[in-house]
């Protein structure tokens, strides 16, 4: 298991997802095979049906370990744990008792279906923006209980993890600020900021949202900002908000990020406006799966 997944914490989520498959009564269509047939060999090949970026190399080890511990895997392709699949290609080939594999089955396409989609649709925002400098990153809107899951495919596809979750970096949101006027936002921003050294461990970052030009202009005055959020700010205006920074001097020292209205066909206008973060949602709550098939062979 890859160093990116706490690998006790995957195994909870695939007992889950076998509990929920299974019950308490287990496979009952397969229980009406002939036994010499349900505790026969089998032998199984993963295809991709479709072209795209294959997530779930170091996953799929521990999928057969927990769900089909008699199935035995050799790898086909990619050679890379993430690397890009054409439609057709095989990526394993797995072989065993197929009993457990029948009953398995789902499960594991389920999860690398799931995130590999994630990984192919991040992966083209990756290729949208290459060459402006912009960057692609997560963000919270993901399936409860799949965060890590669904933040590692997006690191699969080439893109960034934004925060985990409340827990691991600041963000002052609109909400945050509610009712606070304009002209006292940089006051009311330092005072937040002022308490940063009460909290339990130092955040991996800070970061606050605003809606409009005037209220960047007032977050420029705050130190201690790492990263503003430009809230369905449109293309003229984040190339003034990007100008803004730098004729504060901020370049270097607080980046930018762009977040609403990105597309497929409009992230490349936002990255060349000179952001350096732009914030996808769509990438974890709306990607399709990639559809991987097991065949048997």
């Amino acid at each position: 298991m890859s160093n990116e997944l706490n690998t006790e914490h995957v195994r909870r989520l695939i007992a889950l997802a076998r509990d929920e498959d299974l019950g308490a009564q287990g496979d009952v269509t397969s229980r009406l095979l002939p036994p010499h047939l349900l505790d026969g060999q089998g032998r199984w090949r993963l295809v991709a049906r479709d072209a795209g970026r294959f997530c779930g190399r170091e996953l799929l080890e521990l999928l057969i370990a927990e769900l089909a511990p008699q199935i035995s895997l050799r790898w086909i392709g990619p050679a890379e744990p993430r690397g890009d699949l054409a439609r057709g290609s095989a990526v394993a080939e797995l072989s065993g008792h197929v009993g457990q594999m029948l009953a398995a089955e789902r499960t594991i396409l389920n999860f690398l279906q799931h995130l590999s989609g994630i990984a192919t649709l991040t992966a083209r925002f990756v290729a949208a923006v290459a060459g402006t400098g912009a960057k692609i990153y997560d963000t919270r809107k993901t399936t409860p209980g799949l965060r890590t899951l669904e933040k590692y495919a997006v690191r699969c596809g080439g893109g960034h993890t934004h925060r985990t979750g409340l827990f691991d970096a600041v963000l002052i949101k609109d909400n945050h600020l509610a009712g606070i006027p304009t002209n006292r936002l940089a006051h009311a921003v330092f005072e937040m900021l002022s308490r940063l050294s009460t909290l339990p461990a130092t955040p991996a970052f800070v970061e606050v949202e605003c809606d409009g030009l005037d209220q960047l202009a007032e977050l420029l005055k705050v130190v201690g900002i790492d990263v503003i959020l430009l809230d369905n700010f449109e293309t003229d205006a984040l190339r003034e908000a990007v100008r803004l920074r730098d004729a504060s001097g901020l370049r270097g020292k607080v980046e930018l990020e762009a977040s609403g209205r990105a597309g497929l066909d409009t992230v490349r206008r936002i990255a060349e406006t000179g952001v350096e973060r732009i914030a996808v949602g769509a990438i974890t709550h709306s990607a399709p799966i990639l559809d991987l098939g097991l065949d048997a062979a």
